[in-house]
């Protein structure tokens, strides 16, 4: 059982659970986590049984758009299968994970102090609260490359010529 978002560090696990899913030969199950604009507080009075059903579709179809980003037309070698569940990300991948033979594998995303603050990591969440193994998975290192140099372009830093060179 992976998470996936479609961010790079989600993709980045969803790979990683589907090696995992061959070396054991299991099925795999991508599941993607959905909230209702303004999250549970805001849905309970003003959205009705329409606009769930409607956000309900979009997290189905973002699943989809994942997936396809993830394996393309390259099937990922394993039986696939797609959850989206209504609920926060880091509850909804423990709740689904409830089998102790289940592997949990979840990307590690960056963690800087900004994003800390703002979002509690769902890795943390599913090492502490699941009852099955937690694979977390870190972000490639070609990552954090490329967070260098979008930081470089944001503050307009020039490109050193010598760092192209290994």
């Amino acid at each position: 059982m992976v998470g996936a978002t479609g961010t790079p560090g989600s993709l980045t696990a969803l790979h990683k659970a589907a090696a995992e899913a061959r070396v054991r030969d299991a099925e795999l199950w991508v599941v993607l986590a959905w909230q209702t604009p303004g999250g549970e507080l805001g849905s309970r009075n003003c959205l009705g049984p329409a606009a769930l059903a409607e956000c309900r579709a979009a997290a189905v179809e973002r699943l989809r758009e994942v997936l396809d980003t993830a394996f393309g037309a390259a099937q990922p070698g394993v039986t696939l299968a797609g959850l989206t569940v209504r609920g926060t990300p880091g509850a909804a991948l423990v709740d689904t994970a409830r089998d102790p033979d289940d592997l949990l594998v979840v990307g590690t995303g960056s963690r800087t102090v900004w994003r800390r603050l703002v979002r509690p990591s769902v890795a943390r969440y599913c090492l502490a609260h699941a009852t099955c193994p937690v694979l977390a998975v870190p972000p490639s290192p070609l990552q954090a490359e490329l967070d260098a140099v979008h930081r470089r372009n944001v503050w307009r830093i020039p490109l050193d010529p010598r760092e192209l060179t290994p």
